[in-house]
């Protein structure tokens, strides 16, 4: 972005030197990469973006190219195979008659078990670093979670299926290692969990010979009270016990149920009840079509018993359009807007700043502002994000409402720096997106009144939610305003 005064003040993308103040529709190339504990695949599209006031939003998507799924390859230690992902992904653009330098922007996710590998970080940089516009994103289990309950559908059909308790929603995204579930009402995730439970905890060869197993693939043998090693041969019925143990786990966590060890999160709501399910992830392929090919794992087995104990349990069920794309949230969604003119940044030359991470937090702005809850309702939206121990700023959305009196201000401005204590101690800047023509006064309330002696960016006049990124470009001289780029994860809505 540029705002120099050869700019006449106007918002431009830099990288196509085009006025978006004089265009009425944008086009953009995006590309989606998800990198999971069992497969990995892309997906390129294009996004139609039409002006609405001063802001862009998504008018449409089309679907240029989507890979083959590819079983993520992992190096002899058990790290990820960079060089065969490199080749992979060279030869999916070539497919798709794209190159990086086509790319407007896009996201990358690293999901499961993928995530703990040692060199998950060095696989990220190196693919966003392919583009300087991609959403590098590395998936936690909560993210996660929110992702797939989004991605799958499952919360648009929450939105539609009706008002109360039996409109309630649960996806189960069951991948290689790890299984998500999401509660979804009225079109939102309300809660969301993962457990240790996949297809790839234990993988064979076509001779049934094990070839891996991981930790929690080890806990499960020795819970049927078996040892088995690399170079073992399991047989069908030990692959079904294990895919029924597995199952037991994942309907236990349904009802919110104690597991022993197997709890990545906190524990779903207890005896809830659902309207519908719906499966995403690589095993609801085998539920869609049980005789798609095997691929030397217990996908097929536990898909089968998923399957049958959710309609056994009279649950109806359907499988996500998008099934194991549901994470892989193809590409992102650009929204230019230009904040109000009250704004707060300091120390001056601290914008530009870009792809920071939004966190919307249900915050309770009453007519007196405890600064105590505050504080507590910005840790958990971090928690669920994935983002409290990030090593990146976070920008907070505020909701506020009402009056901007001395204690108001006092009592959010001090919850925020509750909040937000950890970041600020990693020299991270309190980053504030208001709804609500404050965003000056907060900012020179931190400063002043608060003694807050660190970085601060507050802008107001727009909007955001949770899964947006944001650029903030440096100050417009002409009107005072700073353009923001928000990025924001697209799912469908059907």
């Amino acid at each position: 972005m540029t705002s120099d005064s050869e700019t006449g003040g106007r918002v431009f993308f830099s990288s196509a030197e085009r006025s978006l103040i004089e265009e009425d529709e944008i086009v953009l190339k995006t590309v989606g990469v998800d990198i999971g504990s069992a497969t990995s695949h892309i997906l390129f599209s294009e996004i139609y973006l039409e002006r609405l006031d001063t802001r862009y939003i998504v008018s449409r998507r089309e679907i240029i190219h989507r890979s083959e799924i590819l079983l993520t390859p992992y190096s002899r230690d058990q790290d990820i195979d960079q060089d065969r992902l490199r080749t992979f992904f060279d030869k999916q653009y070539e497919l798709a008659g794209l190159s990086p330098d086509d790319i407007d922007t896009g996201a990358l996710i690293l999901t499961g078990v993928a995530v703990r590998r040692r060199n998950a970080r060095t696989i990220g940089d190196l693919f966003a670093a392919q583009s300087g516009k991609f959403v590098s994103v590395s998936a936690g289990d909560g993210l996660e979670a929110i992702m797939a309950g989004h991605g799958s559908g499952a919360a648009s059909l929450s939105a539609r299926a009706g008002v109360g308790e039996n409109a309630t929603v649960l996806n189960i995204d069951i991948g290689g290692g790890t299984t998500k579930l999401a509660v979804c009402k009225d079109g939102e995730v309300t809660h969301c969990t993962a457990i240790d439970a996949g297809a790839r905890l234990i993988t064979f060869d076509e001779f049934n010979v094990i070839t891996h197993i991981e930790p929690f693939g080890q806990k499960y043998l020795a819970r049927m009270g078996r040892e088995m090693k690399v170079g073992d041969t399991i047989s069908d019925h030990e692959k079904t016990a294990l895919a029924k143990l597995m199952v037991d786990q994942i309907m236990a966590a349904t009802k919110g149920m104690p597991l022993d060890g197997l709890y990545r999160m906190p524990v779903l709501p207890a005896n809830a009840s659902y309207r519908k399910i719906v499966f995403s992830g690589g095993v609801c392929e085998y539920i869609a079509n049980p005789e798609l090919a095997n691929f030397g794992d217990l996908g097929k087995a536990l898909a089968s018993e998923i399957a049958f104990r959710v309609a056994d349990a009279g649950i109806d069920y359907i499988t996500a359009d998008l099934g194991i794309r549901a994470t892989v949230i193809g590409a992102s969604q650009y929204t230019v807007q230009v904040s109000g003119s009250t704004i707060y940044f300091d120390p001056p030359d601290i914008l530009p700043i870009r792809n920071v991470p939004v966190i919307a937090p249900e915050i309770s702005i009453d007519d007196e502002i405890d600064s105590d809850i505050v504080s507590l309702q910005i840790k958990v939206a971090l928690t669920q994000m994935n983002l409290a121990n990030s090593d990146q700023p976070i920008a907070l959305a505020v909701p506020w409402r009402g009056s901007a009196s001395f204690a108001r201000l006092r009592g959010f401005a001090r919850g925020v720096l509750k909040g937000l204590a950890d970041f600020a101690e990693r020299g991270h800047p309190v980053i504030m997106i208001v709804r609500g023509d404050i965003a000056g006064l907060l900012g020179i309330h931190l400063r002043v009144e608060e003694g807050f002696l660190g970085p601060i960016i507050s802008i107001d006049g727009i909007e955001v939610s949770n899964f947006d990124f944001i650029d903030i470009g440096a100050v417009l001289k002409s009107t005072g305003s700073a353009p923001v780029v928000i990025k924001s994860l697209i799912f469908p809505s059907e």
